[in-house]
């Protein structure tokens, strides 16, 4: 530890000197919604609206900038699924640097043909981020490489601490800031930052509950490792603090708390309903510890940094479905009637008299459960909430129906 090289706050302001051509002062938004909900005027960094959708651009661009001559001649590779490798590929094709990604082969072909777009040779291997990253390690003893790492390293940290700078410019009057954390370069970075401007600045960090490495770490007193679960924030879905990131928490992180996955895709849905944000599950996550209260109420003006929005079209879909039916905004229903002309017209009176809209409509006169002389109608239906929900269920039984909800 006594030989690692810590960033320093010049560091970070040499970072932002950099960036000035490349990445954007993203804005700073009111959210009068989510302020109600968290108990405090809470406002939002919007780094998913920054270059490569996301706030990777600012530390890989500053790491890639101190490398030397012989080290852009070579090349540089990393090992990435997201935004990470998005981030380092534009920023070595911004510097005219060879950039190789490495990406699990089951990496989704959007995210692919995004970070082939921006000039990285992709390597797929591995069916996981572990096996892609130890098949980035070897090729970058193979061939030479500069390995760029995603979080643990100073240039990262300090580039991604610009975001920390532009915080307390924009809002002076700032009390704390909530940042996701995964390998925790983000959260290190913008805590040196506003400290050493502002040391009254609470940093609070959030973890998914699936993948709390740095709170458990924290708990312990050292680095560990914990097992992941699946989680729709995978962008901080990391095993392990990074060393570096974890002397730099303790040190400077006020509190890690953790989101659930039902709050995280709610607050998802929230975002885009309410404040037209795409959010992916690593940015909702901060969002979702204010909305459900894991933050203190009344900390006064509070900036949640909304790191990035880069998120599948068919994964956002599937959370906004999920999101809507956890919500009581979404029904799917199965119900027997008989196979007779009108049938399906008296169903369909009953829903409409509750206020129902009905999204989609099938039915079936043969399968399992169907007898002689019955067809299964299937519906999907939006509804106001839960309340409404048990309403349209009650009274359909009291009409002599026997919905059964889909999942």
């Amino acid at each position: 530890m006594e030989d690692m090289h810590f960033p320093t706050y010049t560091e970070i302001e040499t970072a932002r000197d950099r960036l000035q051509a490349v990445a954007q002062v993203t804005p700073l938004d009111y959210s009068g919604t989510l302020s109600q909900l968290a108990g405090c005027r809470i406002f939002l960094k919007l780094e998913n609206l920054q270059k490569t959708g996301s706030f990777k651009l600012r530390g890989a661009f500053n790491k890639l900038h101190t490398l030397s001559d012989v080290e852009r001649s070579r090349g540089v590779i990393a090992a990435s699924a997201g935004n990470h490798a998005q981030g380092v590929a534009y920023a070595a094709s911004l510097q005219g640097i060879p950039c190789t990604i490495v990406m699990p082969q089951n990496a989704s072909l959007a995210k692919v043909s995004a970070t082939e777009a921006y000039g990285a040779d992709v390597v797929l291997a591995g069916s996981s981020y572990d096996e892609a990253y130890a098949h980035a390690r070897e090729l970058q003893v193979n061939r030479g490489l500069t390995y760029v790492h995603a979080f643990d390293d100073p240039a990262i940290i300090a580039g991604q601490g610009t975001i920390g700078l532009e915080i307390v410019q924009q809002l002076s009057t700032v009390k704390a800031i909530v940042v996701p954390m995964g390998g925790g370069g983000l959260a290190a970075g913008v805590a040196l930052a506003a400290k050493t401007v502002r040391p009254d600045i609470r940093i609070i960090g959030v973890e998914a509950a699936a993948a709390a490495c740095f709170r458990g770490s924290l708990d312990a007193g050292a680095v560990t490792t914990v097992p992941l679960a699946a989680t729709v924030a995978d962008g901080i879905a990391v095993k392990r603090p990074g060393d570096m990131t974890f002397a730099m928490a303790q040190r400077l992180v006020d509190d890690v708390v953790t989101v659930e996955e039902e709050e995280i895709t709610r607050s998802m849905v929230l975002l885009l309903e309410r404040s037209k944000l795409v959010a992916e599950g690593a940015a909702a996550a901060a969002v979702a510890a204010a909305v459900y209260r894991k933050i203190p109420a009344g900390l006064g003006d509070t900036v949640i940094v909304l790191s990035g929005g880069n998120i599948d079209v068919t994964v956002l879909s599937k959370v906004i479905e999920h999101g809507l039916t956890e919500a009581g905004r979404y029904l799917q229903i199965a119900v027997l009637v008989a196979d007779r002309p009108g049938a399906l017209r008296g169903l369909l009176d009953v829903i409409a008299e509750l206020g129902a809209n009905v999204v989609t409509i099938s039915h079936q006169r043969v399968g399992p459960g169907i007898a002689f002389g019955q067809t299964k109608i299937e519906i999907d239906l939006e509804t106001r909430d839960k309340r409404h929900i048990e309403e349209v269920i009650q009274t359909l039984r009291k009409k002599g129906y026997q919905p059964r909800e889909r999942m």
